[in-house]
């Protein structure tokens, strides 16, 4: 029986397997959605009047839901305002809502560049992930939907830039700016790891900042942790020969601060990446758990107190050697000291596995010594660290600058002609969503911003 099951499965069509893939993926997102719905039991308990003034609340908001369900969203009801971020399969734009004048941050990734880099596991864990997760700490999404040659994602504008904006601007940071941001960061990362989500990219470009300062997780495309339809070969390209130039190991720690800012801005667009936060469990690929995000912190850490990352190199095969060998490469420069504290909290994430700490719950890292004084119940209602300097509800100026693209137009297309995106297009489905409260505050475009524009 074994064996003819195998045989009439190797003799499926591409076509038959596409189909059953389509199926289980319809049927995955539709229980995976009923499992996640409340029950209806704020009736139980109240007086007659209560229920009366509960139930009118109710078929109130439920007609706004179903206006919401019925509504087709797509890329006319925004207004493209200037690109303020790009990365190897897309960019992010600041975007008006047409309708309702509220400012969000439209991420658009070219189907054909999924597609072909194989990256379709990835952005539907991001999507189905911002679905997920509606926590403080983690950037909101409202919308997503797609058309024939991108996908989108409509999530909140965070004015205050991002981490690794910070860093290159100001070099490093104080020991007390950095307990905060690590502080936040820390809470962050465990409040994915309460979801079963392990984020497995936490590095300063994913480290968001509000309008006053807070941090915010974003870039869930290599998160794992919640359906089959997620799940992809990691970092299976990367070349794991050493190369022969070691020239950056002999560089004093300002000449490596100085290269690294050099070439983190591109490494940044690149579909590399860089391999400097990753923690060598991942890249072994014998298995790995959430511990691995604890390690990322730790290569944060030691940045944002050194002015760059413990395992920076010219070239990322260097820098994977240099990960691999942590326990000889993890050195700190003598020129640029700092307490005792924060080195053994550093060391205390970037070490064995099982040594990690973190490893028996995230009490574990809040109690360190070098959050001593942390009022974590309270950490995001206190003044951030550094200010954020914001000047209208749609100020860019803690991004870069950016030319305009072709990607909202058709000759932005790749290699992948139109006929072949149809073919392949049930890979896409279920993407599009609605988040309830998105809709709810309607209003005219304030004058300020029509003419605030840039």
């Amino acid at each position: 029986m074994a064996m003819t099951g195998q045989s009439s499965c190797s003799s499926m069509s591409n076509h038959t397997r596409e189909r059953v893939t389509m199926a289980k993926m319809t049927l995955e997102n539709f229980y995976s959605n009923l499992i996640h719905s409340k029950l209806f039991t704020f009736l139980f308990g109240v007086c007659a009047l209560q229920k009366r003034i509960r139930r009118s609340q109710h078929a109130r908001k439920e007609t706004e839901f179903l206006r919401l369900k019925r509504t087709r969203l797509g890329l006319e009801d925004f207004e493209s305002l200037k690109v303020i971020g790009r990365g190897a399969f897309g960019e992010v734009r600041l975007v008006q809502k047409k309708d309702t004048g509220h400012v969000y941050a439209m991420k658009i990734l070219r189907k054909a560049d999924m597609l072909e880099k194989e990256q379709v596991g990835h952005i539907r864990a991001e999507r189905d992930i911002l679905v997920e997760a509606d926590s403080l700490w983690v950037v909101k999404m409202f919308y997503s939907f797609q058309d024939k040659m991108n996908l989108y994602l409509i999530m909140e504008f965070l004015p205050g830039g991002d981490m690794m904006t910070l860093l290159m601007k100001k070099d490093t940071l104080t020991e007390e700016a950095t307990q905060f941001y690590i502080a936040e960061t820390v809470l962050a990362i465990d409040s994915i790891h309460q979801l079963g989500f392990i984020h497995r990219d936490i590095k300063p470009d994913n480290l968001l900042l509000d309008s006053r300062g807070h941090v915010k997780l974003s870039d869930f495309g290599l998160c794992t942790g919640l359906k089959r339809a997620h799940r992809t070969e990691f970092y299976k390209n990367l070349n794991h020969s050493l190369p022969s130039d070691l020239t950056f190991q002999n560089m004093n720690s300002k000449r490596k601060a100085e290269t690294w800012k050099r070439n983190r801005r591109q490494l940044a667009f690149s579909t590399v990446g860089t391999p400097d936060y990753i923690a060598p469990e991942v890249f072994m690929q014998n298995g790995y758990n959430k511990l691995c995000d604890w390690w990322s912190l730790g290569v944060i850490m030691y940045e944002m107190l050194i002015g760059y990352p413990p395992f920076c190199s010219e070239t990322p095969q260097e820098t994977y050697r240099k990960v691999m060998n942590w326990r000889e490469t993890l050195t700190f420069p003598p020129e640029v000291p700092i307490s005792e504290k924060a080195k053994d909290l550093i060391l205390r994430f970037c070490c064995e596995e099982e040594h990690r700490i973190g490893a028996t719950g995230v009490v574990e890292i809040k109690s360190n010594p070098f959050f001593e004084g942390v009022d974590y119940d309270h950490i995001r209602e206190r003044p951030a660290a550094i200010p954020i300097e914001i000047k209208s509800i749609d100020d860019t100026s803690n991004f870069d600058e950016f030319p305009d693209s072709d990607i909202l137009t058709q000759s932005g297309v790749s290699n992948q002609t139109e006929h072949d995106l149809k073919n392949k297009d049930w890979v896409f489905i279920n993407y599009t969503y609605k988040r309830f409260e998105g809709l709810t505050a309607r209003g005219a475009i304030p004058s300020y911003m029509k003419s605030g524009k840039r």
